[in-house]
């Protein structure tokens, strides 16, 4: 087996995980929405499981993306490449600048005013908004890296 299919196998399994973990997120919100005495510790274990799971699972891609160009001498600017990168860089963007402050603004805002305060329903609104864009960019990700369009 060579080390190319290792890293590409290490590649897949972090993209299963980052995104997996993503894709629970909803899940999780849906049924403490149903059950709001379990409201904080869901957003609390959503929060770890980004901070622990999905979000070292993204940095790793790249880490591992950027070692399968190198080692399959793919071009960075091979186009699904770079439109993925560009990509990328749009969702860590919009992760750390919206969806984490949101998230840690939302676990203040049930602790300060509850489930029924204006700001925390605010804050859930936007959490879903920008978890829902950032699951559909990494969803066209995945995409490009399985169909590579064009090349």
């Amino acid at each position: 087996m060579s080390p190319y299919l290792i890293m590409k196998w290490i590649h897949v399994l972090l993209a299963i995980t980052a995104l997996g973990a993503n894709i629970t997120y909803g899940v999780w919100f849906t049924r403490a929405g149903r059950d709001r005495q379990h409201l904080a510790f869901v957003l609390r274990g959503v929060r770890m499981l980004d901070n622990r799971i999905a979000n070292p699972a993204y940095g790793l891609l790249l880490i591992t993306g950027f070692a399968m160009t190198g080692m399959g001498h793919l071009p960075v600017s091979t186009p699904w490449i770079l439109t993925s990168l560009i990509l990328y860089v749009l969702l860590i963007i919009i992760a750390a600048a919206g969806y984490s402050p949101t998230l840690r603004r939302g676990i203040e805002a049930l602790d300060a005013g509850g489930p029924d305060s204006p700001e925390f329903k605010q804050t859930a609104a936007r959490g879903r908004t920008i978890g829902i864009l950032l699951v559909l960019i990494a969803v066209i990700i995945v995409f490009l890296m399985v169909t590579k369009p064009g090349g």
